[in-house]
């Protein structure tokens, strides 16, 4: 079990590149398209007026970015950043669809050393990417240093529900159902593999809100949604 949960920047970046086609046709069809809604809930979570910088942290393809700038009222300037290429060249074509090139810009960078600088960023979301860095406490710490002062933060992040029913179920879909229609349709096994994995090694909802009450966010919040599967997570910082 432990070599399946290895989170080696390299070895993720690998795995991400390796599934990057087929990763927003999973990510839709797996959560039967509510992902869609979790992104704008947590969007409307940070309050935009229409003038902020916000940077989207383990952007993938970018859908978190292009929701922060496409939102009413939008960000102003959105970065998007990520280790993973392949993904990033994904999120930069759809980038140029929507013609948002001049207002939404994709960087390749680490969850730990965020290539901004501090207390340049009004707001920082990341979308199911932080059960995924390799030293979490790290990358909490990194994104208080890029917020300014009062700057809003909006995680969203699996976690294993807790009422009886809901767990059962959930927990065979996901540790049978997911990682078959995800190695059937992305011809990866160890990524679909992973992800169930992931989400069950992952801090509990209690345990991520005391991390990111150490590296110094106040006005925490967990917020449950669609049964408990996902949490959004909100802080500010002081």
């Amino acid at each position: 079990m432990g070599s399946d949960l290895s989170k080696a920047p390299d070895r993720i970046a690998g795995m991400f590149d390796a599934i990057a086609g087929k990763y927003d046709l999973l990510n839709h069809l797996l959560s039967a398209g509510i992902d869609r809604r979790w992104r704008r809930r947590a969007i409307r979570s940070l309050g935009l007026t229409g003038r902020e910088r916000v940077l989207d942290l383990c952007t993938g393809t970018a859908d978190l970015a292009i929701a922060a700038r496409t939102a009413s009222p939008p960000a102003a300037r959105v970065v998007g950043v990520d280790f993973a290429a392949a993904m990033l060249g994904i999120g930069r074509d759809k980038i140029q669809r929507r013609r948002l090139a001049e207002t939404v810009a994709l960087v390749r960078g680490d969850a730990t050393r965020i290539p901004v600088a501090d207390g340049s960023v009004d707001a920082v979301t990341v979308a199911f990417g932080i059960r995924n860095v390799e030293r979490t406490q790290a990358a909490c710490d990194d994104i208080h240093r890029v917020l300014r002062a009062g700057g809003r933060l909006a995680i969203l992040e699996f976690a294993v529900p807790t009422t009886p029913v809901v767990r059962q179920a959930y927990l065979w879909y996901f540790n049978h159902v997911l990682p078959r229609i995800g190695r059937l349709l992305s011809r990866h096994s160890a990524a679909y593999g992973y992800l169930p994995a992931s989400v069950s090694a992952f801090a509990s909802p209690d345990e991520f809100v005391t991390i990111l009450r150490q590296s110094g966010f106040i006005d925490i919040a967990a917020s449950p949604l669609t049964f408990g599967i996902v949490f959004l997570y909100t802080a500010r910082r002081a």
